[in-house]
């Protein structure tokens, strides 16, 4: 198998339109061999780390979480926000919702109430109560900012009941498990800024994984948390899965391919390839060759050039995940959401290739040239989606 970069790079422009409210910036493309594309895009709210942010924690056994005891610091935030993710967490353990809740409700109350309990200014009788700080947002209190809807003043008060009508609530969204973050909090919370909940996925998965031994690395089956098995669809608690299962070959940037900014991942063609995350289409299109060919409906080979039928998909954090030499056209479109798992198309050999494989990078900080490409093999593995042959 062979996609390393061709001797000519053609530069492209892409236009995206209206993409809502994700546009802030100019980036450059520099694809698997001979394609530039500049065009705006966003974030999705919020940075993306330096490293492996989720390998604080060895994946399993998932362990109780005390919420009395010395919990781990965060420089986010202070001691009684973290007893305050401690007890959330707690609560849903106690109602045996899967991990991936605990995650979404962290990120929610993150986004609400800084894991804050507050009180509200309009609502005196809150104010005699323990708090953490006051807020001002019509009658809404607590971690969740629930309104009277939801309980007595006393009751919104209260961190674990408030969890507790948190999860109530998100078990009963239909499919809540595999949909994005953020249309799942939306569901529960209906808020004014649904997007807002996505930014806070990444520091919620790193507080999941301290306090609970890795939790937002499993996924759940047949009742049981497995670590680090998120493949054929399967989501992990993070959020992310593997985009195909299959035995990584050629890797990153290694001794004799130093500019190969992603792994190679054998597969038959026609393999179904799924979004490794919840995101927006960013590119989905035919590369062109180094010779400014766009003929991707045919088998490449070495030193043709380009990633053939590719995908670049954005997600929360700021990554963006890239599939090169699919077999025909994708299946998404440019500016479409996608769930994770979401299959958006089939393996094959186009462009710069000399077989079926699944060309695969991930980016960092929105930087979709060489400079934001990580390794993926350590990346999604910290995510419990690791890239690997399946049993």
């Amino acid at each position: 198998m062979n996609d390393s970069r061709g001797t000519t790079a053609l530069r492209r422009p892409l236009r995206l339109g209206v993409v809502a409210s994700i546009l802030t910036g100019v980036l450059l493309l520099l694809c698997c061999a001979g394609g530039t594309t500049a065009f705006f895009l966003s974030g999705l709210s919020g940075d993306a780390e330096d490293g492996d942010t989720l390998a604080n924690e060895d994946c399993g056994p998932v362990r109780p979480v005390d919420i009395v005891g010395k919990l781990p610091r965060f420089p986010e935030y202070g001691d009684a926000q973290v007893r305050n993710a401690a007890i959330i967490i707690k609560v849903g353990q106690d109602m045996k919702v899967p991990p991936r809740g605990w995650v979404i409700a962290l990120a929610t109350a993150m986004q609400e109430s800084g894991l804050r309990n507050l009180a509200n200014s309009g609502v005196p009788a809150s104010l005699a109560l323990p708090h953490e700080g006051a807020g001002a947002d019509h009658d809404s209190l607590g971690l969740f900012q629930q309104r009277p809807g939801w309980g007595t003043v006393a009751e919104r008060m209260t961190p674990a009941y408030t969890a507790r009508k948190f999860y109530e609530k998100l078990v009963g969204v239909q499919s809540w498990q595999r949909r994005p973050l953020t249309v799942v909090a939306q569901k529960v919370q209906i808020s004014a800024y649904p997007d807002a909940y996505a930014k806070h996925e990444e520091l919620a998965s790193r507080i999941v994984n301290a306090l609970s031994g890795g939790a937002a690395r499993t996924i759940e089956i047949d009742g049981k948390a497995l670590c680090d098995a998120a493949e054929h669809g399967q989501i992990a608690a993070s959020g992310w899965t593997a985009p195909i299962p299959g035995q990584v070959g050629s890797g990153f940037r290694t001794a004799s391919r130093p500019g190969h900014d992603g792994v190679d991942i054998a597969a038959a063609k026609g393999t179904e390839i799924r979004a490794a995350a919840a995101g927006r289409v960013l590119v989905a299109t035919c590369d062109p060759d180094n010779w400014k060919r766009v003929n991707c409906n045919v088998d490449g080979y070495p030193g043709k050039g380009g990633c053939g039928w590719f995908v670049d998909l954005l997600h929360a954090g700021g990554y963006i995940t890239r599939y090169c030499h699919m077999v025909v056209q994708p299946r998404v479109e440019l500016n479409q959401l996608v769930a994770a798992g979401e299959v958006i198309g089939q393996v094959g050999s186009s462009g710069n290739s000399s077989g079926p494989h699944l060309h695969f990078e991930v980016h960092l900080r929105g930087d979709r040239s060489p400079r934001g490409a990580v390794d993926p093999n350590q990346f999604m593995r910290t995510r419990g989606a690791p890239l690997r042959r399946p049993a």
